[in-house]
């Protein structure tokens, strides 16, 4: 399955410039190349269905190239926005381009061959470009009125040809010059890597073609464009963020446990379609589990297997099993020894939907069990101490997964959780988080 068919069957195609087909079969490898703002220290999930179109450019036999745009993150692109972003400083934004390149290293392989990887940084060929130059250079090759006809532009200004749009707040200079930058990014990078194509999110095809203009009036050459479709939930709402926003591919703002479990969580009607884009399994494979899926769909064997292949090549194998050790946690698996393998972030994130309750450490430390399940809990758990003597005499009550055997067990010798914390349980379903403050 050559390219072009790989990422038709995944859903992966959106659009391609007439040729391409040709021109990939003809000239092998080719370099082909997808922009990343650095707007923040790390990528997130909306940012992986393009990386793996890079993933698959190079599976194919072809050189990827992963541009991180330290001069156009200074200013924005306004594809899909409906407001100009704040800029960032040149520190942060170094910062942040460092953390992308880190992330890009996971899934694409750097080396030396012809079809090996390369990051770019736009900064390095505009931090010299000056304005003047750039406008004689550049800016007099295109017309106002073909930048004023790309949909980014028309839905920012929220002319008539941009219908079904709200009317937004405008655009500013900066933004506006954003598809010449851009497209100056192809330009240069036909010039000195002979990159003939550029890839990126369907909203991206009007600043990619841009490029191709300009390298077709300057250069007298002919570059591509493929764009994919921008991932939507089946109900047509954006897919990529949690009740809690983005979810970001690096572990510090985004825990592995939260990253596994929003997969695990997808819904049934779109996790077919994920699996055919975030995952690198064979067609052979994916159709055999729709297959298993299908008959019993509360088993979740798409979703497992999506949540499985994606945290582990996002984050590690390690990771992967730590956060089904954790999920398992909340479904009464797992004991003490368990836990106590979770750290603070993760403990956290798994107990994040119970009750949190907190109670002075050097008070705790005079308690029974029976005071701490009631009275010094604000009786949040327990009405009264009799009910606590009660239900652990039924065997219903543990602490930090083991059954407690008398009400009036001293609470200085339980094994507390990262020296802090105990996880109460009540009956089968019934969780709170007790921390010694």
């Amino acid at each position: 399955m050559d390219l072009l068919d790989e990422l038709r069957w995944r859903g992966m195609l959106h659009d391609t410039m007439p040729g391409m087909a040709e021109h990939l079969a003809e000239n092998q490898p080719i370099s082909g190349y997808i922009g990343f703002d650095p707007t923040a220290a790390s990528l997130h999930i909306g940012n992986l269905a393009t990386i793996m179109l890079l993933v698959h450019l190079q599976r194919a036999g072809h050189r990827p190239v992963a541009l991180v745009g330290g001069a156009t993150g200074m200013i924005g692109d306004p594809s899909g926005k409906s407001s100009e972003r704040n800029l960032l400083d040149e520190n942060t934004l170094r910062g942040n381009q460092a953390g992308i390149k880190a992330q890009l290293e996971k899934f694409l392989e750097f080396n030396d061959s012809p079809t090996g990887a390369v990051v770019v940084n736009n900064y390095d060929w505009f931090k010299d470009f000056g304005f003047l130059q750039f406008l004689r250079d550049v800016g007099k090759h295109l017309t106002v009125n073909y930048m004023m006809a790309k949909d980014s532009v028309k839905r920012r200004l929220g002319t008539p040809e941009a219908e079904g749009e709200q009317r937004a707040e405008g655009l500013s200079y900066t933004e506006f010059s954003y598809q010449l930058l851009q497209g100056y990014d192809f330009r240069h990078l036909f010039q000195t890597l002979n990159c003939t194509l550029q890839m990126g999110g369907s909203d991206q095809w009007g600043n990619i073609t841009t490029g191709t203009e300009l390298i077709r009036r300057l250069d007298g050459g002919k570059a591509f464009a493929l764009t994919c479709p921008l991932v939507t939930k089946a109900d047509g709402s954006k897919f990529g963020k949690s009740e809690s926003g983005n979810v970001w591919l690096s572990p510090q703002m985004t825990s592995p446990y939260q990253f596994y479990q929003f997969w695990l969580n997808a819904a049934d009607a779109d996790a077919s379609r994920l699996i055919r884009v975030f995952t690198l399994l064979s067609e052979t494979d994916i159709l055999e589990l729709e297959a298993q899926h299908a008959p019993a769909p509360h088993q979740r064997i798409l979703q497992k297997a999506l949540a499985k292949d994606v945290t582990t090549r996002v984050h590690s194998a390690e990771a992967y099993e730590a956060a089904v050790a954790a999920s398992e946690i909340l479904f009464g698996k797992g004991d003490l020894e368990d836990l106590q393998r979770l750290d603070e972030p993760t403990l956290l994130d798994v107990f994040a939907g119970v009750p949190r309750l907190e109670v002075p450490r050097e008070q705790a430390n005079s308690l029974l069990v029976a005071d701490l399940l009631s009275e010094a809990t604000q009786y949040q758990i327990f009405p009264s101490k009799s009910e606590v003597k009660k239900m652990i005499q039924g065997g219903g009550v543990s602490l930090n997964r083991q059954k407690v055997a008398a009400a009036d067990q001293a609470v200085a010798e339980l094994p507390l959780l990262q020296d802090k914390y105990l996880v109460a349980q009540k009956g089968k379903k019934s969780y709170f988080l007790i921390a010694l403050v």
